[in-house]
């Protein structure tokens, strides 16, 4: 970065810190905000810092808020009955852009992953079980993502919460809409199998 007067180069090395910014993304995102009207850059400057100071993770679900209980977990119009576990907040967005699910949420903040350290311990799965105890929960979807710390960790959650008395139960996995069979991998057409269902 020598080649850049001191504030630039910082700039570029900021964005660089970006999850899927690469040094040549870091150094446009760099110019155009240098090119842009310097109130652009203090807009999003503020944005940034009210973010940080202004949202937290919701006591009861653990998704991102401002207010604590989430609007969602405060919402009487919600079915009770059912809790969707997720990974991440970003996740919670995902199902509800579908309209389908009236439930309540919780967020485990991340899957169970021994090869990055990450253990039960490190997930919000003691805030999960607390919300199961003199509840009317009667069943936990687990909606993680399909892969080996996704499965690891419904499983595990699945051990759990069946003695309970609480029905557990997985999204299902498979074809994408508009997917050809002829380039579906052999896991993802086995899932489409096992969850497919009866017309």
């Amino acid at each position: 970065m020598l080649y850049y007067a001191e504030p630039v180069a910082r700039l570029i090395e900021e964005f660089g810190k970006l999850p899927g910014i690469g040094p040549k993304t870091a150094q446009r995102l760099a110019f155009h905000l240098l090119n842009r009207d310097p109130g652009e850059s203090r807009e999003l400057a503020r944005a940034i810092v009210d973010a940080r100071e202004k949202i937290r993770y919701c006591s009861v679900c653990s998704n991102l808020t401002v207010n604590d209980p989430c609007n969602t977990c405060r919402d009487e119009s919600r079915n009770r009955s059912v809790i969707c576990v997720v990974e991440e907040p970003r996740d919670v967005v995902a199902v509800e852009r579908t309209r389908e699910f009236k439930g309540l949420y919780h967020v485990l903040q991340g899957t169970i992953s021994p090869m990055e350290g990450v253990g039960p311990d490190e997930l919000k799965i003691k805030e999960l079980l607390a919300r199961l105890q003199d509840s009317a929960v009667r069943e936990i979807i687990v909606a993680t993502n399909p892969n080996i710390e996704g499965e690891a960790t419904a499983m595990y959650l699945a051990r759990l919460i069946k003695p309970l008395g609480i029905k557990v139960t997985r999204i299902a996995h498979g074809l994408p809409v508009g997917g050809d069979l002829e380039y579906a991998d052999e896991v993802t057409l086995s899932k489409a199998f096992e969850g497919r269902r009866e017309l």
